[in-house]
């Protein structure tokens, strides 16, 4: 088999140690290993990059273990090659299993060429990544501290999330901190209604006159308290996200060409893929590493299972959400796409075909720097106008009509 890497090195990586073996192909034709065994603390890392230089090998592979391989790459990229392995993409060995054979496995297989890198994004697109994903993980967090609230406040039989719309407004937050500090009478608590809601006093009154015990104090205090440092949190980390979106203020424009992909969007989606489009072959790559794409199985002769793969779970999510708004739009090429998906195969399936077609859309938009020009509501009636005649015809027919096509006149 040919040898495409010479001298190259794979690694074992795990929570505590790292397993390197390094692979050099003599002028003769023999293969010299070179194993040894490193922790994954910083100053064990240094040392394992220090042996590689001193080796002279500058093309590694190593299996995406978790979140356990991101300190090594982030350590051995600089000046390397560095190859991210999905563990779909690699067997080991049969047999006995162990570190040092798993590292020998995958140098052996990178020294023929015969793995597959995965994407890695460049260093300030995984900033923005870790950034755009912990924001989402704190408005989860805030859901789940609302949904808690809702909990004490129905133990306590106070009925407010039955009158007001939002019990976190400035009308429902006066309330509950009054509740918190010892006021029990409804018709009090109800004046501290604004707005709109005041038309509401007779049903907040009765909703209001609860059975508020200390201990239902105590939790809505400290709840209260969670969600205001959770929303100072987000107010900030929008700020240091925003400060990173600097350089991608182009991509961000051109992504928000696109109905429905506000800022937000726009850059979660940058965070997972970045700007730059060359990383992918073509539209289609890019769709089957996000998972949005039908699967490819056949044997035999026979399509199998069709299931969609796992992908980029954020990314997928992000897109499922901007589709979710478009099918509510009822004036662009992607909402009529969904809805004539929607009628023949379900509201998921349209979901997971429309955002398909919005990533194959962001794919050329980035990659052209053109922004995106909508084909319009009725592309699909002016694509297949004889077959909607045709059946428009067929119906009317069933109903007991003779219908005879005149063309227009033109003026």
């Amino acid at each position: 088999m040919q040898v495409v890497h010479e001298r190259c090195c794979g690694l074992d990586v795990h929570k505590k140690t790292v397993v390197a073996c390094i692979l050099m192909t003599q002028a003769n034709g023999e293969v010299q290993r070179h194993i040894r065994t490193f922790s994954t603390m910083t100053a064990g890392l240094l040392a394992l990059s220090d042996w590689l230089e001193s080796l002279a090998v500058t093309v590694i592979a190593m299996e995406s273990t978790g979140i356990y391989w991101r300190p090594v790459f982030n350590l051995l990229e600089e000046g390397r090659s560095v190859i991210l392995v999905n563990a779909q993409h690699m067997k080991a060995i049969p047999g006995r299993k162990t570190d040092i054979k798993d590292s020998e496995w995958l140098a052996d297989l990178l020294r023929h060429g015969l793995l597959k890198a995965s994407f890695i994004p460049p260093a300030p697109v995984r900033e923005l990544r870790d950034l755009t994903r912990y924001r989402k993980t704190l408005v989860q967090e805030r859901a789940d501290e609302v949904n808690r609230l809702h909990k004490v406040l129905e133990t306590a039989n106070v009925k407010l999330t039955a009158v007001a719309t939002d019990v976190l407004g400035k009308s429902g937050r006066a309330m509950l901190d009054a509740l918190v500090k010892g006021t029990t009478d409804p018709e009090i608590l109800a004046e501290l209604a604004r707005g709109r809601l005041r038309q509401k006093l007779p049903q907040l009154q009765e909703a209001l006159d609860g059975r508020v015990e200390a201990h239902h104090r105590l939790l809505l205090k400290h709840i209260l308290a969670h969600v205001a440092f959770l929303e100072q949190t987000l107010e900030q980390l929008q700020q240091d996200i925003e400060e990173r979106l600097e350089p991608y203020k182009d991509a961000m424009t051109l992504l928000m060409s696109i109905p429905a992909i506000a800022e937000l969007a726009a850059a979660t989606i940058l965070g997972e893929i970045g700007d730059d489009m060359t990383r992918f072959p073509s539209a289609k790559h890019l769709a089957s590493w996000a998972g949005v794409c039908p699967g490819n199985k056949q044997s035999g002769g026979k399509r199998l299972s069709g299931k969609t793969t796992q992908g980029n779970a954020t990314l997928r999510a992000i897109l499922a959400e901007v589709v979710w708004v478009i099918s509510h739009m009822k004036d662009n090429y992607l909402s009529a796409q969904y809805h004539r998906l929607a009628r023949r195969l379900g509201k998921k399936k349209a979901v997971v075909a429309v955002s398909h077609s919005l990533l194959v859309i962001i794919y050329h938009v980035l990659s052209t720097k053109q922004p995106y020009r909508d084909l319009g509501a009725d592309y699909f009636e002016q694509r297949d106008s004889t077959r909607l005649t045709q059946r428009s015809v067929r119906q009317l027919e069933a109903l007991g009509y003779t219908v005879t096509l005149v063309p227009k006149e033109v003026a």
